[in-house]
């Protein structure tokens, strides 16, 4: 998948307003948001072969955006619920 693939907006498409909503609220926010745009650059610099890296390596920085996003993702069903 390409390195724009893993905008947190491509990903969660139908809750544009909420990211910009936390954008703008959250620090937290702010910060997850660009922990996982660093961690994305990584995995697709290293996916497209432009940094080496070994496969466990790989795998960690993936793990690493996976519990990104799901932070994000219960940050997106507080509000949701609110």
């Amino acid at each position: 998948m390409s390195e724009l693939g893993h905008d947190l907006h491509a990903l969660f498409p139908a809750q544009r307003e909420i990211l910009h909503a936390l954008k703008l609220e959250s620090a937290h926010y702010r910060d997850l948001a660009d922990r996982h745009h660093k961690l994305a650059q990584q995995i697709y610099r290293i996916e497209a072969g432009l940094d080496a890296a070994s496969d466990d390596r790989l795998e960690d920085l993936k793990k690493q955006r996976l519990s990104l996003l799901d932070e994000v993702a219960a940050m997106i069903a507080e509000r949701q619920d609110a």
